[in-house]
């Protein structure tokens, strides 16, 4: 096969799957992990995919709508899991917290703290669903239009949702970069901006593949976040990246 047969095939991939693996590859296309690292790093000199740790993803659009809830609300994968995981660690007795509607909010619920009393602040429906049941949490979730995604971000969401003040708010965002987090649709960028700006303390959690992405809204400056949270598959110059800027990086272990 020659190799620009390969890189075309490798692209049709990533176009079905969303991402590859460098080990996947090689076997299936019978070559070395060396040459597909040259594969890999060709194509995104391209700017036809995003190189990560161990194989490459595809290079989301800057107005990349979010998953449908059905894809959305699931168990999470591998690097989610860890961070959540990570992350809810950071809840402390009668502490006030929001937890957004995004894939990694959901993957929270299954290790959020049950021996403490604390409250939580919502926008959205499918999170308060599941919550609802847990007899050491006090919700609240924020009013307004709710959307197909069960998430409520509109005006009357921003102008509800100011009137909180925040201990600690877990963010994530469809990229981190040096500009700080972003997304795609310019009302969620304002929502929660003013979470976050209300809150005393602010966590991202962002799996090494948003790190380096830029969407169509900054969302919220790099300086303003407290902590951020990644998986183990985020390179050594990401994190480097990051902490340049004064910026805690904690690494979650499975």
């Amino acid at each position: 096969m020659f190799t620009e047969e390969r890189r075309e095939k490798i692209l049709n991939i990533i176009e079905k799957n969303g991402r590859v693996i460098t080990k996947d590859l090689a076997e299936k296309f019978g070559v070395s992990i060396d040459t597909i690292r040259r594969d890999l790093s060709e194509l995104e000199e391209q700017q036809l995919l995003k190189r990560t740790h161990g194989g490459a993803i595809r290079i989301p659009k800057v107005r990349t709508m979010p998953k449908p809830p059905k894809e959305r609300y699931g168990e999470g994968d591998y690097y989610q899991k860890a961070i959540a995981k990570a992350a809810v660690s950071y809840i402390k007795e009668g502490d006030t917290v929001f937890v957004g509607g995004a894939a990694i909010h959901y993957v929270m619920i299954q290790y959020l703290p049950t021996d403490i009393s604390y409250t939580v602040i919502t926008n959205s429906v499918e999170i308060a669903l599941h919550i609802r049941n847990f007899n050491n949490i006090t919700t609240y979730i924020i009013g307004g239009n709710v959307k197909n995604s069960g998430n409520i971000t509109d005006a009357l969401a921003n102008e509800f949702v100011s009137k909180f003040y925040i201990d600690l708010s877990f963010a994530t965002a469809g990229g981190l970069s040096e500009r700080g987090l972003s997304t795609s649709s310019p009302e969620v960028a304002l929502f929660h901006k003013t979470v976050y700006e209300n809150s005393r303390k602010v966590i991202a959690l962002i799996e090494h593949y948003k790190f380096g992405m830029d969407f169509f809204t900054v969302m919220f400056p790099l300086q303003g976040l407290s902590l951020v949270i990644t998986d183990e598959e985020t390179t050594e110059e990401q994190i480097n990246i990051i902490t340049a800027h004064g910026i805690n990086v904690k690494i979650a272990e499975s």
